[in-house]
Order: C-alpha cells, then sequence, then structure tokens
C-alpha cells in the first residue's frame, strides 16, 4: 500500500537539460548531492544515499516537459531505472513508485 509512504516531488517544469535535471533530483535527497552519473542514480535509488527508507513515491510533475527538455532517449533510461526501483522491478526492495503526471 502507498498510502504511508512519504512523497517527493519532481517539477519537471524547473529544469531544462540534464544538468539540471540532476540538481533538481538532487534537491529531493536528504544530504546527499547527484551530479549525474546514471550509475550513481541507480545505486542512489538502492537507498542510503538521502532517500526514504522503506520505499516512498516519486511524483514527477510535467513530465512531458522533461522528455522534451531531457530528450526522448535519457528520459526513457531515467524512467526505466526509476520503474526497475518499483514494484515488479529487478530492483522492486527499493519500493519506489512512479508517478508520471
Amino acid at each position: 500500500m502507498t498510502d504511508d509512504l512519504p512523497v517527493r516531488t519532481l517539477d519537471g517544469a524547473s529544469f531544462t537539460d540534464f544538468e539540471g535535471f540532476a540538481a533538481a533530483f538532487s534537491r529531493l535527497l536528504d544530504g546527499h548531492t547527484w551530479t549525474g552519473n546514471l550509475d550513481a542514480f541507480n545505486d542512489i535509488l538502492r537507498g542510503g544515499f538521502g532517500t526514504p527508507e522503506n520505499g516512498w513515491i516519486l511524483r514527477w510533475t510535467h513530465s512531458a516537459a522533461s522528455r522534451a527538455a531531457l530528450g526522448p532517449e535519457k528520459f526513457d533510461v531515467i524512467v526505466e531505472i526509476l520503474r526497475d526501483h518499483g514494484p515488479g522491478g529487478p530492483e522492486s526492495a527499493s519500493g519506489i513508485h512512479l508517478e508520471l503526471s
């Protein structure tokens, strides 16, 4: 059940490139900074680097604007990594529930 999970919101209209995405995502982390390496992004999502323990919801608003800013290929890779860490994914123990809007 996701009703009791913490929600972190990423505003896709708040950045216009990948570096901006990395900065915006870093603001969601408690005391950690992510510099944009996708292997490190995967590690961060596993936990222990400023993400909530025991699962959380990533509510990505204005995701269409993000897709345009990042380019479809980069956006799709990021979404795939996030979904790998959610229900049914190979890293599902991370407990990340992605909501795109």
